[in-house]
């Protein structure tokens, strides 16, 4: 058999969780024909067939996931191939390869969060005891000597982890925000500005998002160092010209991030129209994989649902983030008299390995200054 594994699929993805396939064993199948249809990054993508021939075998089924380099597939034939694929030669694939299946998947010895216990202090029995009850020790208070977790610690959290719903692995969206959670953790070193736009002599009709997406755009027009990208391993920076926008949307499934492209360089009636279209695609999980990526700086609008301020997350290589919170009528002093106004709350939240306190006060007052604009 000649198989074909799981090619590269760009920004440094490693996995992808089978969504469908849309060929069975027995099929004839010709090249660049979609033969199966993955979730990675929050977009779902089909994979082309790298070559004609007859499908032999699947090595997974829809919701495992399955490795980089990893088989999916084998066609009949005899020996090894080099399969060339959309972004070139994957390498060598092999046959005899095997699926990661959902129960492997589940196993605790594969999970992040069994990789964090095994630096919890715990003897072998208990960590024996944690994999038979289903206690993940990195959740379990130790109540031994020297923060160590005891027997009875790890029966006490079996018993209240059996009056909870049972556990839910994550998947396709929310796997992805967790993973780019936690890289933003392990990497970022966030820091936060806030303050109020005076709102009060916008007409009720204006629109509030592209408002928002004008002032970043006049924001990293004033100070370009917050439109940029910070790389970690060169400890380097790359300011970008045009600013592509990463508007946060949230949905049941979890949180999308579209990207707006070159919004400064827009009339308002290109941008709503580019916005529905993503809103539409988002809500019928059809939105290409490439207006997922490629964010310069990120938009979230959160106070459309509740909150004030927030120290929103920034994700690599990204180094800014901007935030708005619900808009109110507050009290405020105008020639010496208090008057009641509308206020534009605003959290910015930044790398500072990358940008100085200064570069974001400047990038705020800057967004500040055009919000308060009548127009």
């Amino acid at each position: 058999m000649q198989t074909f594994n799981l090619p590269d699929l760009g920004e440094g993805l490693q996995e992808a969780e089978i969504v469908s396939w849309h060929v069975s064993p027995g099929d004839h199948v010709v090249a660049d024909q979609p033969i199966v249809s993955v979730e990675t990054d929050k977009a779902v993508v089909e994979v082309p067939s790298p070559s004609a021939g007859k499908v032999a075998r699947l090595f997974a089924e829809p919701g495992d996931i399955v490795q980089v380099g990893k088989p999916l597939l084998a066609f009949e034939g005899e020996g090894e191939a080099e399969t060339q694929t959309p972004g070139g030669i994957v390498g060598e694939l092999k046959s005899g390869g095997r699926r990661e299946t959902q129960a492997e998947a589940k196993r605790p010895e594969g999970g992040a969060a069994w990789r964090a216990a095994g630096r919890v202090k715990a003897t072998p029995a208990v960590r024996a005891l944690g994999r038979r009850l289903g206690v993940d020790l990195s959740m379990v208070s130790p109540s031994g000597g020297e923060e160590t977790v005891t027997t009875d610690d790890v029966k006490r959290a079996a018993e209240t982890l059996s009056k909870a719903g049972p556990l839910e692995p994550l998947r396709g969206v929310r796997r992805a925000m967790a993973h780019r959670m936690a890289r933003a953790h392990a990497e970022v070193v966030p820091a936060t500005v806030m303050d109020d736009a005076d709102i009060h002599a916008w007409p009720k009709s204006q629109d509030v998002t592209l408002r928002l997406i004008r002032a970043v755009a006049v924001g990293a027009a004033a100070e370009p160092a917050l439109n940029a990208w910070y790389e970690s391993e060169t400890e380097g920076r790359r300011l970008h010209r045009g600013v592509d926008l990463g508007i946060a949307v949230d949905t049941e499934e979890g949180l999308f991030v579209p990207v707006l492209r070159d919004v400064g360089n827009r009339d308002v009636d290109d941008l709503r129209r580019g916005l529905n279209r993503m809103k539409e695609d988002i809500q019928s999980r059809s939105i290409p994989s490439e207006e997922l990526r490629g964010a310069t700086i990120t938009l979230s609008n959160f106070g459309t649902i509740a909150g004030r301020y927030a120290a929103p997350v920034v994700v690599p290589p990204q180094v800014a983030i901007l935030s708005a919170g619900r808009i109110e009528q507050r009290i405020v002093a105008v020639r010496g008299k208090p008057v009641a106004h509308r206020m534009l709350p605003l959290s910015l939240t930044f790398d500072h390995r990358a940008v100085t306190g200064g570069e974001a006060a400047r990038f705020l007052a800057a967004v500040l200054e055009d919000l308060q604009r009548k127009s």
